[in-house]
């Protein structure tokens, strides 16, 4: 579990339980690249749903961190009010190179779902590692920064349970 003195602490904690989940359904949009720490990332994100009676889940993979809004903004568009998700988690990780490439593609991600919060009436979760190695993103798959996919999925979890209460 998470390092409290991350700022995560409050986080993993979910007081409202599992009242408002009933048939919830999300959907991951995952990378391909930095596989081994996005299927980690992925893992925990699973286990933490399946934890909190989350039983419908669906992964698409697309090729890299910038191709994550188009894969959610896609799903969306195509999959009919019977197969609509009631939140997305956008799983990825980014590791700094020599090149200003880490940059644009960090903020191309991070604005495409700013974007997809605003435009779609449920909630787009950012579960997208921005590292300076690969030794840091290990640290927030199960390291001493915590398990940053069940972080994502507690905060969708959330989002859905308040969007539930507010809808009443």
């Amino acid at each position: 579990m998470a390092n409290t003195s991350t700022g995560s602490g409050k986080l993993l904690k979910n007081d409202k339980g599992t009242r408002h989940l009933a048939g919830a359904f999300i959907v991951i949009v995952k990378t391909e690249w930095n596989a081994p720490i996005v299927d980690e990332l992925e893992k925990g994100c699973l286990a933490e749903l399946a934890k909190n009676k989350v039983k419908k889940t669906l992964t698409i993979t697309v090729p890299g961190a910038v191709e994550i809004p188009f894969g959610v903004k896609t799903y969306w568009d195509n999959s009919g009010r019977k197969k609509r998700p009631d939140a997305f988690i956008a799983l990825g990780c980014v590791i700094k190179g020599d090149t200003p490439h880490f940059d644009y593609v960090c903020k191309a991600v991070t604005d495409g779902v700013t974007q997809l919060n605003l435009g779609l009436p449920i909630p787009t979760i950012f579960g997208v590692l921005t590292v300076n190695s690969e030794e840091q993103a290990r640290e927030r798959i199960g390291g001493k920064h915590g398990h940053k996919g069940e972080e994502a999925a507690i905060t969708a979890i959330k989002m859905i349970q308040l969007a539930r209460s507010i809808k009443k």
